[in-house]
Order: structure tokens, then C-alpha cells, then sequence
């Protein structure tokens, strides 16, 4: 038979575990509202790209037709997008659409985002183009 210490250098003492588990515990409790914050913080980043982009679209739009879109799928359809970007916070391609404030002038002057992330403003630099 073996003597008894041989068998104990053979496995982890559930002291061990335990602090291990407490190690491991602790470092996710540091580092996962992290993540989570950066993972927002890049739709974020995502949102304002497309907001940018359809934003372009519309004024090369208006360039070539001296007219605006009357609606985003127009700018899909005339191939100045390929698709009407997907909003990435509400994870759906819905966009509030923002008047001329010519009144001469129809269509689609300006977009937003349809809501605000929570704990934000809504975008309001674009209505101020």
C-alpha cells in the first residue's frame, strides 16, 4: 500500500478550489462591466457611422437630382446605399426621417436615429445640419 502523502500531492484540496474560484470570481467582476460598457459604447460608435453615412448619401442624392430622397429606399433603389443600414442599439432598420425646413422642398432632408440609447440624449446635432 501507499504511504498517505503520495496520495495527497495526486489532487486539489478543496481549499485550493476555493480560492481559485474566488480568483477567477473577482477578475470577472472587474473585467465584465467592462466589456459590457464597450460593447455599447461600439453600437454607439456603429450608430453615429450610419447616421453618417445615410447622411452623405442624401446630399449626393441631392446633388445629382436637386431634390431629396422621398424615402431611404429610394436611396437604395438608386443605388446611393445598398441597404438602409441597420440600427445597431434597436437592432432594426428604422430611422426618423427629418423634414426640409424649406418648405419648398420635399423628401428626406436629414435622419436620426428612431430612439435614444438609454441615458442619452437623442441625436440632436443632425437636426441642426
Amino acid at each position: 500500500m501507499k504511504p498517505a502523502h503520495a496520495r495527497r500531492t495526486r489532487g486539489f484540496t478543496l481549499i485550493e478550489l476555493v480560492v481559485v474560484m474566488a480568483i477567477i470570481g473577482l477578475l470577472l467582476t472587474l473585467a465584465l462591466p467592462r466589456y459590457m460598457h464597450s460593447i455599447e459604447r461600439g453600437k454607439e460608435q456603429v450608430r453615429q457611422q450610419n447616421v453618417a453615412v445615410m447622411r452623405d448619401a442624401i446630399d449626393k442624392y441631392y446633388g445629382d437630382n436637386g431634390q431629396y430622397p422621398d424615402t431611404l429606399d429610394e436611396l437604395v433603389a438608386k443605388h446611393y446605399l445598398r441597404a438602409v443600414p441597420v440600427d445597431p442599439v434597436n437592432g432594426d432598420d428604422k430611422w426618423a426621417v427629418i423634414a426640409s425646413p424649406d418648405e419648398t422642398k420635399t423628401g428626406v432632408y436629414d435622419v436620426a436615429p428612431a430612439s435614444s440609447p438609454q441615458g442619452t440624449s437623442a441625436d440632436t446635432e443632425g437636426a441642426n445640419r
